[in-house]
């Protein structure tokens, strides 16, 4: 399926798509840019193209599915020979991808599935960061009630994310050592749906809760404020390294974020599409066949992620990725490097 899908994206890619001064152009859709990390993978997207020597497009959907399918549309007039999708949703994004198909243009899966055998998926492997973030929430509280704020319902990583955690959980919840006295998923993503649920459920609870996992560091920092306003702090997880959590972690409020060097997503997505623009039947160094929720194999790229807590925040200050003043903005006696 691969190499006939491929085949055909050569031949229309060669025929509608010609180079202009041998520079490819890459069109890439954002879900919502207004998320801290994505101007992280931009900055790493359009390196790795102008190191090809290749043109960087973009458009923000703005957490819309239809603004999603208008924006694909926009950068295939634009003159795209690959894309890079961060699909707002699997399903819905489905037109887009006929579009892409119609074209003979290669998809990139950005970090979120996309349900069509023919996308490319790039990603962290996200069932491994829900084991890292339970291990770290039951490490510091093997018992009592837990609560689980997860990602968006339309978006598959937050099921591989919880079904990673639950392996971890699981055990002690059939021990009855954990009682899970809320969960929900989080529209959007947004850390403001975030906050409104985890509210819910402390009031439903009497603020009765003893940790929190959270799905990513947007979701996390909702459930803080939540907590915050209770005067509240318990174990609690995200995802991503967003500063503002590894500074929450230094303050002592969050405990885990699994740090997805975005930088380095990013560089491999951009090399990846400057290889399709060259040849759309390239195999990708590392790829390997999955098997999708829905049914469908695509080829995956899967990288390695890092827990990051207390113990190692100098992991992310000697990679860069956050100063120590930012890091330790408000931290009167923390852990290192900010003591």
């Amino acid at each position: 399926m691969r190499k006939n899908f491929m085949t055909a994206v050569a031949v229309a890619a060669g025929l509608a798509l010609p180079m202009v001064a041998n520079a490819a152009v890459v069109g890439v859709s954002w879900s919502n840019f207004q998320e801290e990390r994505w101007k992280t993978d931009e900055a790493a997207i359009k390196g790795a193209l102008a190191a090809a020597g290749d043109k960087y497009i973009s458009t923000d959907a703005q957490s819309s599915s239809a603004k999603q399918i208008s924006d694909v549309e926009s950068l295939i007039s634009q003159g795209a020979k690959v894309l890079i999708i961060l699909a707002q949703d699997t399903k819905a994004i489905a037109p887009a991808m006929k579009a892409a198909h119609d074209a003979g243009i290669p998809v990139i899966a950005y970090d979120r599935l996309i349900e069509d055998p023919s996308a490319f998926y790039l990603t962290f492997d996200n069932i491994e960061v829900g084991r890292m973030q339970a291990r770290a929430v039951y490490a510091a509280a093997p018992k009592g009630n837990y609560v689980f704020i997860k990602g968006s319902a339309t978006d598959p990583n937050s099921d591989f994310l919880h079904s990673g955690q639950l392996e971890i959980l699981q055990p002690a919840i059939d021990k009855g050592d954990i009682k899970v006295v809320g969960e929900a998923y989080t529209d959007g993503w947004l850390p403001a749906n975030a906050q409104k649920n985890m509210e819910q459920i402390l009031t439903a609870n009497n603020n009765k809760v003893d940790a929190v996992v959270a799905s990513n560091d947007g979701t996390a920092g909702g459930a803080a404020a939540a907590l915050a306003a209770q005067g509240m702090v318990v174990p609690l997880s995200g995802q991503d390294g967003d500063h503002a959590a590894l500074n929450r972690i230094a303050l002592g409020t969050q405990t885990v974020s699994v740090w997805k060097d975005s930088r380095d997503l990013g560089k491999n997505a951009g090399e990846i599409a400057a290889e399709l623009a060259k040849d759309p039947m390239a195999k990708v160094k590392g790829e390997q066949q999955f098997k999708t929720p829905g049914g469908n194999t695509v080829n995956a790229l899967f990288l390695k992620p890092i827990p990051i807590t207390k113990d190692n925040l100098d992991v992310v200050v000697k990679a860069g990725w956050i100063t120590k003043a930012e890091l330790c903005q408000g931290v009167k006696k923390g852990p290192a490097p900010c003591n």
